[in-house]
This record gives structure tokens, C-alpha cells and sequence, in this order.
């Protein structure tokens, strides 16, 4: 399960160093406005399929997506947001 995420985290690393002409995550890494707007929309998108009880994992995935591109694009590490995490177990 964590493998998935760990390798959506290193696609974006390694689109982010060595991009790939029209692909949808270079356009998301390059343009923060853009991934910016897609985390917002997204969100909204996961908001109204909870609410409606449909097509709940589909609009998850994106979010996850988006966020992760969102950080990245923006020079938020993983790392950091796990260590946080780590810092406020009790």
C-alpha cells in the first residue's frame, strides 16, 4: 500500500529532474496555479462523492495525486510531512 505512494512521490521527483515533453505531471510540476486549482477542485470533487456516496475511492486517488504533485512542484519534501506526522503521536 505505502509502495504506491512512495513511487507516486518518486515519479514526481524524478519528472521534476527530468521532464517528459506532454505529460500531465510535468504540466502539473511547471505550472503551480494550475496544481494549485486541480488540489482545490479535486478536493471539492472527494467533498460532494462523499456526501453523495458515489465514486468515493476514484475522486480520493486524485486527490492524492494532485497533492502530491502540488507539494512537490512547491518543494514540500515527504520526509518532512512524515516526521511531522511522527512528531504528534501521543
Amino acid at each position: 500500500m505505502l509502495n504506491t505512494l512512495e513511487s507516486l512521490f518518486k515519479l514526481a521527483r524524478e519528472r521534476k529532474n527530468n521532464p517528459v515533453d506532454g505529460s500531465y505531471t510535468n504540466k502539473l510540476l511547471s505550472n503551480k496555479s494550475l496544481s494549485k486549482d486541480k488540489v482545490l477542485e479535486e478536493i471539492n470533487e472527494l467533498i460532494e462523492a462523499v456526501e453523495k456516496n458515489t465514486n468515493i475511492i476514484h475522486e480520493a486517488a486524485d486527490v492524492f495525486y494532485h497533492l502530491i504533485m502540488y507539494l512537490e512542484a512547491n518543494d514540500v519534501k515527504i520526509e518532512e510531512i512524515m516526521e511531522e506526522l511522527d512528531k504528534r503521536k501521543k
